[in-house]
């Protein structure tokens, strides 16, 4: 009777739990999540839609298109677009000594404020530090 129990409540807990990874599926999301500990609810970060940008494009294009999803209520596609926009932002050239120091530019900042604020939902306060990051998109930081 007890092995009954027991096999009962592993089958409850397997159908309880959330899909196990496929490989070769990537688990894929519309919604902003995985930013920051107040919305990380798996161990895994789902792929988000792409905006539609030429991948070579500078930040203050990535971060029009992620103005433009805040505002349409794309918060997956305007999460992708800010972290390329930040990707692209890290990219430069520092002396060997520094390599290893976090960028001190405004511009990155500015978009780390926003993911993070876009993570709280705070979708108005997200869309102005983007568009205040785009407004400033050759942000360098100084030797």
């Amino acid at each position: 009777m007890v092995r009954c129990w027991v096999l009962a409540a592993a089958l409850v807990s397997m159908a309880a739990a959330p899909p196990p990874f496929v490989p070769g599926q990537q688990p894929s999301s519309a919604n902003a999540s995985n930013i920051g500990p107040t919305d990380t609810h798996t161990t895994w970060a789902p792929s988000l839609p792409v905006p539609m940008i030429n991948e070579d494009a500078p930040p203050a294009d990535f971060l029009k298109a992620a103005a433009q999803a805040i505002a349409a209520g794309r918060t997956g596609e305007a999460q992708e677009a800010m972290e390329r926009a930040e990707s692209r932002a890290l990219d430069r050239s520092v002396r060997p000594s520094r390599a290893g120091e976090p960028s001190r530019q405004t511009l990155v900042a500015q978009i780390s404020k926003a993911r993070q604020a876009l993570a709280a939902g705070d979708r108005m306060t997200a869309l102005r530090l983007v568009q205040a990051a785009a407004a400033q998109p050759d942000a360098r930081e100084p030797d």
